[in-house]
């Protein structure tokens, strides 16, 4: 693969479903101190999110607006937990050209628009050892 390591900036962030954004800060904000960034709705993807400040990263809890989209179908089969990681990327596009190249499993094959406006794909667990891996444009 051409890619490597220097052209991912980092981890974005950890993504964690929860019932509701509301209970769910209670323990982030409460109990761990963490600063909320931001709380909005991103219709595009079907979820509440709100988005927690921890270091150089970030923690994202994820409600879902519907029971039926992919969030609610996620909370319901397998309850409230961790959901995907994201990698930072400097090019969405030229990082799903490069994994499709590569045979890998994508859920996108175009980047769509994720919180806070980003460009972002994501890459199915069948070929990242069983995690939902998201790849946001910075």
């Amino acid at each position: 693969m051409s890619n490597n390591l220097t052209n991912i900036p980092g981890l974005d962030h950890i993504a964690i479903v929860v019932e509701s954004i509301e209970n769910g800060l209670k323990f982030y904000e409460e109990s761990l101190g963490l600063k909320v960034l931001i709380i909005e709705t991103v219709e595009s993807q079907g979820v509440k999110v709100a988005k927690l400040e921890l270091n150089n990263t970030h923690i994202e809890l994820l409600e879902p607006l519907e029971a039926n989209n992919s969030i609610g179908r996620f909370l319901a089969k397998h309850g409230q937990g961790l959901h995907h990681i994201c990698l930072c990327v400097n090019d969405v596009k030229q990082w799903l050209n490069t994994l499709e190249d590569n045979n890998v499993c994508l859920i996108n094959r175009e980047p769509v628009t994720g919180s806070q406006n980003r460009k972002v794909a994501f890459v199915h667990p069948k070929s990242t050892n069983g995690v939902l891996l998201e790849l946001s444009q910075v």
